[in-house]
C-alpha cells in the first residue's frame, strides 16, 4: 500500500514556521491536491514528501515506512517541476529515458516505456528535438513523460501547468487524469488554481499559513466549507460572507429581516439575539425587480460582464453583495430585490470562523468537524 501519512509534521526555517503540525493521510492510489495561496506551505509539503526538504519535527511515512531520514533517491518518487527542468543539451528521447538509463534498465524495457509515453502524450514525432525547439506545451508534456516512464508508486507534481495558456491547461488536465487512471499511482498535486483542484482531485487539502484548513472531496469543500477561509478561497466570484443578527427565527441584514425556517433556526439556537456570519455564494442569490416575501432590497452598484453571465454588485446598508445573473437585466443605481437559496445558506461562528453546521447534521452532531483522516 502506497499511503503517505503525516504525523504532526512541522517545517521551520530558523524561527519562521512554514508548515505547522500536519496530521493527515494521503490514500493509496488517490489524487490529492495541495491547494492554497502563495506562501501557504504547499510546495514545501510536497518537497518534504520527495525528500528535497528535511522535516523539522514529526514523522512522515510512505508505504508504512518512516522516511524522515531516507534520501530522495531511495523514495521511489517521480516528480514534475513547475519549470520542467529539462536538460537543454539532450533530445526529447534522452530526457525522457535518462533516469531509466541510470537505473541500468534493459534496452528493450526502456524502448517499450519510451514508446508508450510518446504515444500517450502525443510526442511521437518530437523525440529527436532539443528542448529549445519545443513549445511550452510540448516541454510540459516531455516533463510529464519523463515522470511517467519511471512508473513510480508516487507521482508528485508542483504546479506543472502554470506556464501554459488556458486552452493547453484544459487539455493537460485531462491527460493527467488519464495517466493516473492508467497507472494508479499515489498522486500529490500542488496548485493555487482552484479549477485544477476541483477537476483533477479526488480530495483537496487546503492550506493557509502552513495550517490545514480542510481535507475533503471537491464537492464538500465547495458546498460544505469547514470555515470562512475555505468558503471564500474556493469559488469565483467568492462567497458573500457578512455579519447578520439572528432574532426570533429571522436574520437581520441592515434594517431588513427575512425568515430562515425551523431547521436553520434550530441550528442557530446558540446564536439567538446574537451576531453570526452569514454566507451565500453569488450563484445562489436570485435577483428580481419585484418585492416578495423572503426578499430584501438593495441598490445596484456596478455590473461585470463575465461572458456567460453577469456579476451584479448590490449595496445593502454598509455591505456589498455579489449575485450572478444570466442576463444583463439590471443597471447601476437600480433598486433590486435579493432572494437567497434556502438550501445553500452557510453560517460561521464570528470568533472561531468555523462553520456552525448544516441541517443535515442536526441528528448526528450540532457541528461539522474538519474532515481530516489519519
Amino acid at each position: 500500500m502506497n499511503e503517505i501519512r503525516f504525523e504532526k509534521v512541522k517545517k521551520s526555517y530558523g524561527k519562521v514556521e512554514v508548515v505547522k503540525s500536519l496530521d493527515f493521510s494521503i490514500r493509496d492510489g488517490e489524487r490529492l491536491i495541495l491547494l492554497g495561496p502563495s506562501g501557504c506551505g504547499k510546495s514545501t509539503t510536497l518537497r518534504m514528501i520527495a525528500g528535497l526538504e528535511s522535516i523539522t519535527e514529526g514523522r512522515l511515512y510512505m508505504g508504512g515506512r518512516e522516511v524522515n531520514d531516507v534520501p530522495s533517491g531511495q523514495r521511489d518518487v517521480a516528480m514534475v517541476f513547475q519549470n520542467y527542468a529539462l536538460y537543454p543539451h539532450m533530445t526529447v528521447k534522452q530526457n525522457i529515458t535518462y533516469a531509466l538509463r541510470t537505473q541500468k534498465m534493459t534496452k528493450d524495457e526502456i524502448e517499450k516505456r519510451l514508446k508508450d509515453a510518446l504515444q500517450m502524450l502525443g510526442l511521437e514525432k518530437l523525440e529527436n528535438r532539443l528542448p529549445k525547439d519545443l513549445s511550452g506545451g510540448q516541454r510540459q508534456r516531455v516533463a510529464l513523460a519523463r515522470a511517467v516512464v519511471k512508473q513510480s508508486p508516487y507521482f508528485l507534481l508542483d504546479e506543472p501547468l502554470s506556464n501554459l495558456d488556458a486552452q493547453l491547461r484544459g487539455t493537460a488536465r485531462k491527460e493527467l487524469v488519464r495517466i493516473h487512471e492508467k497507472f494508479k499511482q499515489t498522486m500529490v498535486y500542488v496548485t493555487h488554481d482552484q479549477i485544477e483542484a476541483m477537476t483533477i482531485g479526488d480530495r483537496i487539502a487546503l492550506l493557509n499559513n502552513g495550517i490545514l484548513q480542510m481535507l475533503d472531496t471537491p464537492e464538500n469543500v465547495y458546498h460544505r466549507p469547514a470555515n470562512i477561509f475555505t468558503a471564500t478561497f474556493i469559488g469565483s466570484p467568492a462567497m458573500n460572507v457578512h455579519d447578520v443578527r439572528f432574532i426570533d427565527g429571522q436574520l437581520q441584514i441592515d434594517e431588513q429581516f427575512f425568515g430562515i425556517g425551523n431547521e436553520w433556526s434550530l441550528l442557530l439556537k446558540n446564536y439567538r439575539n446574537k451576531q453570526v456570519k452569514f454566507g451565500v455564494r453569488p450563484e445562489h442569490i436570485h435577483l428580481s425587480t419585484e418585492m416578495s416575501e423572503g426578499r430584501i432590497c438593495g441598490v445596484v452598484n456596478t455590473i461585470e460582464n463575465l461572458g456567460a453571465q453577469y456579476a451584479v454588485y448590490v449595496q445593502i446598508g454598509s455591505k456589498e453583495w455579489i449575485a450572478l445573473s444570466p442576463h444583463r437585466g439590471f443597471s447601476k443605481g437600480q433598486r433590486v430585490y435579493l432572494e437567497f437559496d434556502y438550501n445553500n445558506y452557510h453560517f460561521f461562528d464570528p470568533e472561531t470562523t468555523n462553520t456552525v453546521g448544516y441541517p443535515s447534521t442536526l441528528n448526528l452532531n450540532s457541528k461539522i468537524p474538519l474532515k481530516v483522516e489519519v
